[in-house]
Formats: structure tokens, sequence, C-alpha cells
């Protein structure tokens, strides 16, 4: 979903909706010296940890199969839920916590958050806030704004308002783009590793379709999964490079060697 241009979702149709590209904001952006860390696109972790998420859900009969791979396979995930989508699918959302996956806000209807208001900011994740909590019981503490597009003050605000840490990502199979499970398993087998925070979309069935042999050869590559913030709570920082060492001068020739010199014979 990480491409420089941008449109908007018409999301009275979001369950079979193209998710358009967002444009990820730098995983630095508010992240300043002696303040906490709120926005992660991954996590330096010490083992073998990632986490996959799943965009724009719940789907009415994608993620139902989805939990079912993972429920099959003691995986654990996180899902970025869209609030309306929430209400339309309670007992999906209801599943998403009773299997032991983490739900966190996705907004309430997918706009570009960076071109709105601070009201209309607030109404867009408050409304899925209040309707995820309703339904499941549970306060979200993360957030992913759509596109990856949330500016340094809004992730600051958000911070202050819900407490929610901004997730982005560092794997992005473009499923929204490339229809294919094939693509979508390439490209995050090509890409995950320890501490990745793994992009997909469970409203897509071709990243479902993807998701068995996927899941299957991460596990086999000895990777286990977590849920984000289980993975940020493993989070440390990275420790610094080692300095270059100098190359050693070269020794000065000895007495003897000099000795052995040929006399130079040119003229001045």
């Amino acid at each position: 979903m990480s491409r420089p241009f941008l449109a908007l979702l018409a999301f009275a149709g979001l369950a079979t909706a193209e998710t358009p590209p967002p444009m990820a904001l730098p995983a630095t952006a508010v992240n300043e010296p002696g303040r906490p860390k709120i926005t992660f696109s991954q996590c330096h972790v010490e083992g073998p940890y990632l986490a996959l998420t799943f965009d724009d859900g719940p789907h009415g009969t994608n993620t139902p199969r989805l939990l079912d791979m993972l429920k099959q396979r003691k995986v654990k995930a996180t899902f970025f839920v869209v609030g309306q989508c929430v209400a339309e699918y309670p007992e999906i959302a209801k599943r998403i916590i009773d299997e032991g996956h983490e739900i966190a806000n996705h907004s309430w209807s997918h706009p570009q958050l960076t071109k709105l208001g601070e009201g209309s900011v607030t109404e867009q994740l408050g409304k899925t806030h209040d309707v995820v909590r309703q339904t499941t019981g549970v306060t979200m503490t993360l957030l992913r704004p759509p596109y990856g597009a949330f500016t340094p003050n809004q992730q600051a605000w958000a911070f202050r308002k819900w407490g929610y840490r901004c997730i982005l990502w560092d794997v992005d199979p473009l499923d929204w783009k490339y229809r294919s499970a094939a693509h979508v398993k390439s490209e995050i087998l090509g890409h995950a590793g320890p501490g990745s925070i793994v992009l997909s979309h469970d409203i897509h069935k071709s990243t479902i379709d993807a998701m068995p042999e996927t899941i299957d050869a991460l596990l086999a590559r000895g990777l286990k999964f977590v849920t984000v913030s289980e993975l940020l709570a493993m989070d440390r920082p990275k420790p610094p490079a080692p300095k270059a060492t100098p190359a050693p001068k070269p020794a000065p020739p000895s007495e003897s060697t000099a000795a052995t010199l040929p006399t130079s014979t040119a003229k001045p």
C-alpha cells in the first residue's frame, strides 16, 4: 500500500473495494529523544518474532476464513479494523478478541485523515474507539491511519487523547494492487524477518488464499508470530554501529633497510 499517489475509498462498498495506496510517514516523525516512542514501522527485537497485521475489515467471509487458518496454526495477528465494518459484523469482531488476537483502530470510514480537521478526525477515531469497546469490551491502544497518512502533530495528539501509538509497516506485498496469492506470498517471504510488521488486507480473497503457505513457510524458518503490542514490548534500542578502526600507519624503514636502498645518481 505504500506508493506516492493517493485515492479515497468509497466505503459504501468497503468489503469489495480496492484499497488505494497510502503515503507512509517516516517512522521517526515524533520519536524524539527523551519522549515515549509512539510511531513504529518495525521493531528491533532479540528473537525471531514478527507481527502479521490485517487492515480494512472485518469482512463477512474473508475474515472468518483467515481466523480459521490462524487458529489451526496457533498464530496470533493484529486486526486494524474499520468502525463501520465492526458495526456491520460485530460477531466477527468479538471472535477476533475471543481467539486471542489484537484489535486496533483504522478509522470509521477510511478517509485520508491529514485532509480533515480535528473535529472530523476525532469523530473518525472516536466512533471506532467506542464501537469496538461496546462490541468487544476492549479499549484499543494502537492506530494505523488510512494510507499511513498522519502528521506528526496528529500522531502526538492521538497519543495524548487516546494513548494511541501509530503503527506503520516495513513489509508491504501491495495486495490491494496485485490480487495474486503467489505475489503476496513471494513479497512477504522475500522481506519479512525478526521485528517486521507485515501489512496485508483481510478484505481481499487473494490475500487470504496466500496465508496458509506464507505462514507455514515463515514458521518453517523458525519465526514466531505475536501481536503488535507484544512486539512493541520487545522493542529495544539498536546498538550503536561500531566505529571504523583506522588502518595502521606503515612503519618507517629501519636503519638496516635504509642502508640497502639504492642511491639516486640523477643530477639535481
